[in-house]
């Protein structure tokens, strides 16, 4: 069975953008509020953070439910990781996810300045070079015959994108405009030329955009 590259619940404003300027320790999606951002996902029976019972069901659950699903590796970009540019000067920085990440299997983060791997519970994290097509045969072979989730950030799935690697991709509009930051992409049908694609409104506001290779 083919193993695929899907990139899940990237979420962007209304205005393309999936991340704001200026990210820091403090604000790991710069001038963005990810609690506006992603309140389609936290709201959700399925989300992972979740210490009430109770949240609401439909597509958006279906979608945050099926992050996990079938998946045997990710890959993320640097700045997904953490906020640190150029070399590493701080090895105790281990991500914005605590001793308990929410990934579960092998990560790859990009970089240009590698460190060394380690684990937390049941992720390791691994700091690669090399081209986007590169990373995903690491990442597959990892996989052990799963597909590989490709995490974002946005430079990392326009890298993918450009290099034609990503077969299915799901993006959540969220009805909030950032004016500058990272843009995934100006409009949606910049993709139609490789992909199908079907847009489903949802209650909570959020329009889901899900792609699929031609």
């Amino acid at each position: 069975m083919e193993q695929l590259l899907r990139a899940m619940n990237i979420t962007v404003s209304s205005d393309g953008i999936g991340a704001g300027e200026h990210q820091t320790l403090e604000r790991p999606f710069g001038h963005a509020d990810p609690g506006r951002m992603f309140a389609w996902a936290g709201a959700t029976a399925s989300w992972p953070n979740r210490t009430e019972p109770g949240g609401t069901r439909g597509l958006d659950d279906h979608l945050t439910r099926d992050f996990g699903r079938d998946i045997g590796a990710e890959i993320m970009g640097r700045n997904k990781f953490g906020p640190q540019r150029g070399p590493w000067d701080d090895h105790t920085w281990r991500g914005w996810w605590g001793d308990e990440p929410p990934f579960h299997t092998p990560v790859f983060v990009m970089t240009h300045h590698p460190r060394p791997s380690f684990t937390l519970s049941d992720t390791t994290f691994h700091f690669v070079g090399g081209t986007p097509g590169e990373v995903l045969e690491r990442a597959r072979e990892a996989a052990r015959g799963k597909d590989v989730r490709l995490g974002g950030g946005v430079t990392t799935i326009r890298q993918f994108l450009e290099a034609d690697l990503v077969d299915t991709l799901h993006v959540a509009v969220a009805p909030i405009e950032l004016g500058t930051g990272l843009r995934l992409w100006k409009s949606p049908g910049e993709l139609c030329d490789r992909f199908h694609l079907e847009v489903v409104p949802s209650p909570s506001g959020v329009t889901h955009h899900l792609f699929w290779r031609r």
